[in-house]
């Protein structure tokens, strides 16, 4: 039984953790909030942390919500345009453009015969 309670410390005391990680991480992420705000918030999270954690979900968790949600909406555009950017920077050439390229380098000695009989296989598969 002693395992067992043990465990349920364990897992209470990685939540506490997790949950002032997420306080932290917050306080700093709010561009609103004054920095003498942020050193208050921080201190009082150091003296008296689970009533100042406890405070500070209940009066700002909305907010919280609503920062990391900003948060996830701004890095997944991010990624989006990069993504764009990457698949825009190389496009697509067709299956005529691609045997074209191959005969030209065939007409120039660049590959023979068989390289370009492969090419043209893979561009009009």
């Amino acid at each position: 039984m002693d395992w067992f309670w043990l465990m349920v410390w364990w897992f209470a005391f990685v939540m506490y953790l997790v949950v002032l990680f997420q306080i932290v991480a917050d306080l700093f992420r709010d561009r609103q909030l004054s920095g003498w705000a942020k050193a208050l918030w921080m201190i009082a999270l150091i003296v008296i942390p689970f009533l100042s954690g406890m405070v500070y979900l209940i009066a700002r968790g909305r907010g919280m919500g609503q920062r990391q949600a900003e948060q996830m909406s701004q890095a997944r555009a991010e990624t989006d345009a990069y993504i764009r950017t990457v698949a825009s920077s190389t496009p697509a050439t067709s299956p005529t453009a691609q045997v074209s390229e191959a005969k030209a380098l065939l007409d120039s000695g660049a590959i023979d015969e068989r390289e370009f009989a492969a090419l043209k296989a893979k561009a009009l598969a």
